[in-house]
């Protein structure tokens, strides 16, 4: 990569860790590290909340998509903007008729509300690993892209560099670094992608004649899509909107409910349709590029070699000009950023209120919880960036920690805020249940009928074990169910 290129990137980075450090010298207390003092308003939360979800993982597996099926891939964001309403029409509500909501901080207090503490514990626990393995998982794609990009630069280097700069600007600042360097980073991309990425690569590879010729005609379609693909893509993508730690972050961070609401009605419609088609439209255009031998100068000859997911960076890499190259790099380590830091913020939050305050006499004077919540985001940062090394596939790895979460959890939140009878019982087996069947089938890679993902099997065993263990021990009612007065 050309010097300026270089340049470019490095100011990137040092920029994200300024933002970093401005806001280690305005953070107060444990309120302003995890939830931004509750002041936060809708524009910055709902691009925080769609950087967040969509990131580095989203923003590199549309182009994968785009690469094998066309623009019918954009129907996997269709599902996150049918997530982000829902949660904004049913979830959000529900939490600000709470009477404890001013005090809460985290996705599980929320369960320990309408429980008992185990419940909360095991949420904790759940939310927490899984979130550890979302932030290794995005420092580990930044990584691999990074290395693709700087021929010189090896993997574990990478690797160091990238989590270093992640862990460093996320200890310091707090969520309140997080949703502010958030918004620049999705500004960032789309920017990078409307103004650079599309048109220098639509021009690049032929423009349309040369995309009707090289793609088959199904992939100009939307209906190149099986109705399996689609119901898993629902399952296992609309049940983050309702359990996802960052996410309840941000529902605690905003001002007020009106603003909440808002935030997540923006995040859907940034989600569909404007990134979902970006994303595959640029992997078609790889797509074309490697039909027409764009990537044999590096050994990608054939077609059936290359990696979907690797098609777009290569044709950045191939098709950007000096300067240009530099900024879409840019680009996509903001998306990839953008997830790290939310979930390291949320494995942190998860660690310190959910179980260690829980289990250990910690101070809770403003500095004191301040200083300790900086040293915990450090410690699992290491932690993640360890699990990074030893891990070699991005997508496993997501796979894992997101199904784990999902499975376990979304259930008894739906019981908590809509089934009087829901039991803490109920609610601690379905977790355990949920989320196991889930691993097991992915670990033992089960054939499994219809072809639907492990996920629909494991929220269906979670859904079962509550109802039954539900009406045999009835709910006797957390501390906000019977103050709960909202109809259910």
């Amino acid at each position: 990569m050309h010097w300026i290129d270089l340049s470019i990137f490095a100011l990137y980075m040092t920029a994200m860790v300024g933002i970093g450090y401005y806001f280690l010298r305005s953070n107060k207390d444990a309120e302003d590290y995890y939830v931004g003092g509750r002041s936060m308003g809708s524009i910055h939360v709902g691009l925080s909340v769609v950087a967040t979800d969509v990131g580095g993982g989203f923003s590199i597996g549309l182009g994968g998509l785009g690469f094998v099926m066309g623009i019918s891939g954009s129907w996997m964001l269709f599902t996150g903007l049918i997530g982000a309403w829902l949660s904004a029409a049913l979830l959000i509500p529900k939490l600000h008729k709470m009477e404890s909501f001013k005090r809460l901080f985290t996705f599980p207090q929320i369960l320990q509300a309408f429980y008992d503490s185990k419940v909360a514990i095991a949420a904790g626990v759940i939310s927490g690993i899984g979130y550890i393995g979302f932030t290794s998982s995005q420092i580990l794609a930044g990584a691999k892209l990074a290395s693709a990009s700087f021929v010189d630069l090896d993997l574990n280097t990478a690797l160091i560099i990238m989590g270093t700069i992640v862990i460093f600007y996320t200890v310091l600042g707090g969520i309140k670094a997080v949703i502010y360097t958030d918004t620049v980073q999705w500004i960032i991309l789309m920017a990078g992608l409307i103004l650079i990425g599309i048109p220098v690569t639509y021009f690049a590879i032929g423009e349309y004649d040369a995309i009707a010729k090289a793609l088959p005609s199904e992939f100009l379609t939307l209906t190149n899509v099986k109705w399996q693909t689609l119901v898993n893509w629902a399952v296992t993508i609309i049940p983050i909107w309702f359990v996802g730690m960052t996410l309840y972050q941000r529902i605690y961070s905003c001002k007020t409910e009106k603003e909440a609401k808002k935030a997540w009605f923006v995040a859907g419609l940034f989600e569909w349709p404007l990134m979902a088609f970006m994303g595959v439209v640029l992997g078609m255009f790889s797509r074309v590029g490697a039909e027409n031998g764009m990537f044999a100068y590096l050994g990608f000859a054939d077609i059936a070699s290359i990696d979907a997911e690797m098609g777009l960076p290569m044709l950045l890499r191939t098709v950007l000009p000096v300067g240009l190259m530099g900024l879409m790099m840019s680009a996509y380590f903001s998306a990839i950023m953008s997830t790290a830091d939310s979930c390291l913020m949320a494995a942190s939050g998860n660690f310190l209120t959910d179980i260690l305050q829980r289990a250990f006499n910690i101070g809770t004077n403003d500095k004191s919880l301040l200083r300790t919540s900086q040293f915990l985001t450090l410690i699992l940062g290491s932690l993640a960036l360890l699990l990074a090394t030893t891990m070699q596939n991005v997508l496993e790895l997501m796979l894992y920690s997101y199904a784990f979460m999902v499975s376990g959890l979304f259930v008894p939140v739906i019981g908590a805020l809509y089934w009087k009878k829901a039991s803490s019982l109920a609610a601690f087996l379905s977790m355990i249940v949920g989320g196991f069947t889930t691993i097991f089938l992915i670990i033992t890679d089960f054939d499994l009928p219809l072809g639907l993902d492990p996920n629909i099997y494991g929220i269906s065993a979670s859904a079962l074990i509550f109802v039954v263990t539900s009406f045999i021990y009835p709910g006797d009612g957390g501390y906000e169910r019977s103050t709960f007065k909202v109809s259910r």
